[in-house]
């Protein structure tokens, strides 16, 4: 049995304070307390690049994935586990990752040349935005045959952009969904959506092209349990600071992220807030860049910059990348600081892991940051400031010529928003000053992250809208346009777009012969050579090849319509044979019966 099935427009609830779209974002989630009975499945598909961390260029896509991965395989109530990969090491790698948190389901591989498997999970979950050749694929086994989920991280590459919009152009329909991480991502996907569906209105005169698909908002989860430890008698924070050489009397300041101030967050505004703050509270500070940099150059900007704009804080930068640094971090902080100013951002998950560990949260009030950081609850929201639409067509001009890279491009764009280091300042110094404050905040924000982003939760939302899509799926499947395969039409069957290529066409009603009683022995002579041998498995095995030429030997001179020659043989089996006449006309095995070549 199904569960009960929660409406897309009602997966959250919308209590939670708007932004100036008037967008909520949901403020409570389904209740993960309900029946672990088997749930709306869904075949992951695996290539390391989206769930990996152990890599040099950690992102935050390579997080959230890595963190969906574990959380799917604790939390997923399902009776198996499926995974779309290339090849059997891809699957291996696969297993790898989450063998450990399954607990003991089986683990299947669908070869990704073999996508008509998918059926057996009903849905396909793609860690990204670009669908477009999944569902191109599934036009061969039937436009309802299974769902296709996907989900936004940044929208702002040219890459992703065209991910986007091939989206309307695709054979994507009711029962498929891009997963939004933010009402703030979704409102980004649907002006692209919208601006270039009317283009193409324009440019074919049409009505007004929409998406069929779905575009849910779902965020990324965090694992509260492996956040939120417990510190025993707070020896892992202890050792953190006595590592790093920072005081118990020090309040420690943490940001966590990549350190780029071209592609991430600007740190000027926060260095400027925490001088300000460490004037005026007369603390001792400390701030603690947990990431990793891209080059030595910008390493050498961070920490120029931080000796110049914040000379009275201690700064210190700690690499990332180790799983080890960023859960001592955690422990070994007492505020969260990130103050997002990029147009890549889409969600931002560590502000989430930072309430998860229960630390207070000083953030800018900039898009999927203001749906997770309750001001005032949480922590503290600063406002940012951008230039009116019109004035950055020449920045989008530069980077579509290739003038620009993505990195200068965003960098660019980046550099003409502006956090406010003031409000910055301020919210600091209420959480230095008052230590009753920064528990408070930290406690809510452990709460709220249990509630509404721990894989339980997240891992439900899923599966509800899986069987959502399933819903909308079903009387497709039962119908006859639904259930018929379909093909790509710039990638169609070659024997009809060059029809007109040959003398003749080998149709149901064609009438065909062998040249002799030794044909067996001669197609299998023939079939043996290099020249023939290199396609035999597009062909008829050997048996019905033999069955095939001795029932055109038994039909005597008039010998047999291809018709007849595969009546009684289903679809798949049907077009092999036909395609094995034409192989064995090639070898001259078979020939035109004479009324066909009148």
């Amino acid at each position: 049995m199904l569960p009960k099935i929660v409406k897309l427009a009602s997966l959250f609830s919308t209590a939670s304070r708007p932004d100036e779209s008037g967008t909520a974002f949901p403020a409570t989630l389904t209740s993960a307390n309900s029946t672990t009975s088997p749930r709306a499945n869904a075949a992951i598909f695996y290539h390391p690049d989206g769930y990996v961390t152990t890599r040099g260029k950690l992102m935050g896509r390579h997080a959230a994935g890595e963190g969906f991965l574990k959380g799917f395989a604790r939390h997923a109530a399902v009776d198996r586990i499926f995974a779309l990969a290339d090849r059997r090491e891809e699957f291996e790698q696969f297993r790898s990752q989450v063998q450990n948190h399954c607990n003991g389901k089986p683990l299947t591989w669908i070869p990704k040349a073999r996508p008509g498997e998918l059926q057996q999970a009903g849905a396909l979950y793609v860690p990204g935005p670009g669908m477009s050749d999944h569902a191109w694929q599934r036009q061969f086994h039937g436009a309802a045959a299974w769902s296709l989920t996907g989900i936004t991280h940044t929208i702002c590459s040219d890459r992703v952009m065209d991910s986007i919009g091939d989206l309307l152009i695709a054979p994507l329909h009711e029962w498929d969904a891009l997963i939004c991480t933010s009402p703030a991502v979704k409102r980004g996907a649907e002006n692209m959506l919208a601006a270039y569906g009317d283009y193409l209105a324009a440019r074919l005169g049409a009505a007004a092209v929409r998406p069929k698909l779905q575009l849910p908002v779902i965020p990324l989860g965090v694992d509260c349990d492996e956040l939120g430890a417990t510190d025993a008698g707070g020896k892992v924070r202890r050792e953190f600071r006595r590592r790093n050489g920072i005081g118990d009397d020090e309040i420690v300041v943490l940001f966590l992220g990549r350190l780029s101030f071209h592609a991430k967050a600007h740190p000027l505004p926060m260095y400027q807030a925490l001088q300000a703050a460490a004037n005026a509270t007369g603390k001792k500070l400390a701030l603690v860049q947990v990431g990793w940099f891209a080059n030595d150059a910008i390493k050498r900007a961070f920490v120029q910059g931080a000796r110049a704009l914040c000379p009275a804080v201690r700064n210190l930068f700690l690499d990332g990348r180790k799983p080890e640094i960023r859960s001592a971090a955690w422990h070994g902080s007492d505020i969260f600081c990130s103050l997002s100013d990029n147009v890549q951002e889409t969600f931002g998950l560590t502000p989430v892991e930072a309430m998860a560990a229960g630390l207070p949260v000083v953030a800018s009030d900039w898009n999927g940051y203001r749906g997770t950081v309750e001001h005032g609850v949480t922590g503290f929201l600063v406002p940012t400031v951008m230039p009116a639409a019109g004035t950055g067509e020449e920045l989008a001009y530069r980077y579509f010529m290739g003038q620009d890279t993505y990195d200068q491009y965003i960098g660019h764009v980046s550099q003409c928003i502006a956090v406010d280091a003031g409000a910055t300042a301020r919210a600091l110094e209420d959480l230095i000053r008052n230590p009753e404050l920064r528990r408070k905040l930290g406690d809510n924000g452990r709460r709220r992250a249990r509630q509404e982003f721990d894989w339980r939760v997240i891992i439900l939302a899923y599966q509800n809208l899986w069987a959502e899509l399933e819903q909308r799926r079903r009387p497709a499947q039962q119908s006859s346009s639904g259930a018929a395969r379909g093909g790509v039409p710039l990638r169609s069957d070659p024997f009809a777009v060059f029809s007109h290529y040959p003398t003749h066409v080998l149709t149901g009603s064609t009438r065909i012969t062998a040249d002799e009683v030794g044909a067996a022995q001669l197609w299998r002579r023939l079939a043996g050579l290099g020249l023939q041998s290199f396609s035999r498995h597009m062909f008829a095995p050997d048996d019905r090849i033999d069955a095939m030429l001795g029932a055109i030997h038994a039909a005597g001179p008039a010998g047999l319509t291809v018709g007849e020659l595969v009546q009684g043989a289903v679809p798949a089996e049907r077009v092999r044979v036909e395609r094995t006449v034409g192989w064995l006309f090639k070898m001259g095995v078979l020939r035109l019966a004479q009324d066909n070549s009148k």
